[in-house]
């Protein structure tokens, strides 16, 4: 179901809540447009759940970054060279090859030597890094509460949005 306007969807299956808007939350009463509002609240957004994904991960000692390679590890096949993960990784600017040493380093991961191409390493998880996902596993009632506040519809909904946002700017 699409909305006319950006609040029906929200207040459509939650007539009595009332919620913090990105004019309140950063004390700007108006926008340009609604371009520039939602440019600016999706940047508001990302940095507030960065930061609640943030404070969960330092318990473990490990990196939002670092727990998305520990995760595109453990989905794939077999080994991934570095460039591999860079492309699957969320924040496409990290030091992927900087990363996985330090994940080397703590024995989360494994680096050898590609057989096929001696310039290349081939990274797998670790048990102990898989063991580590398993303990931040216990925490996925956490993480999804974060979006708590959405309806599974509405959930779906923001995501299509999001995913057609991303399609109309790839040529950018």
């Amino acid at each position: 179901m699409y909305f006319n306007h950006p609040q029906q969807c929200y207040i459509a299956s939650n007539p009595s809540i009332e919620y913090m808007s990105i004019e309140k939350e950063i004390h700007q009463p108006h926008f340009r447009n609604s371009f520039q509002k939602v440019s600016v609240n999706l940047l508001f957004t990302s940095n507030w759940l960065q930061e609640k994904i943030r404070l969960l991960l330092d318990a473990y000692g490990i990196t939002s970054q670092q727990y998305n390679i520990l995760r595109i590890l453990r989905g794939s096949k077999g080994p991934l060279s570095t460039l591999q993960i860079r492309e699957r990784m969320l924040d496409k600017m990290s030091d992927s090859s900087r990363m996985v040493d330090r994940l080397v380093n703590k024995g989360w991961v494994i680096k050898k030597t590609c057989c096929n191409d001696k310039r290349l390493v081939d990274v797998t998880i670790s048990e102990n890094g898989m063991a580590l996902l398993a303990q931040i596993d216990t925490h996925q009632a956490s993480l999804d509460a974060i979006a708590s506040s959405l309806t599974e519809q509405e959930a779906e909904l923001l995501s299509n949005l999001l995913d057609k946002l991303r399609e109309g700017n790839s040529a950018t």
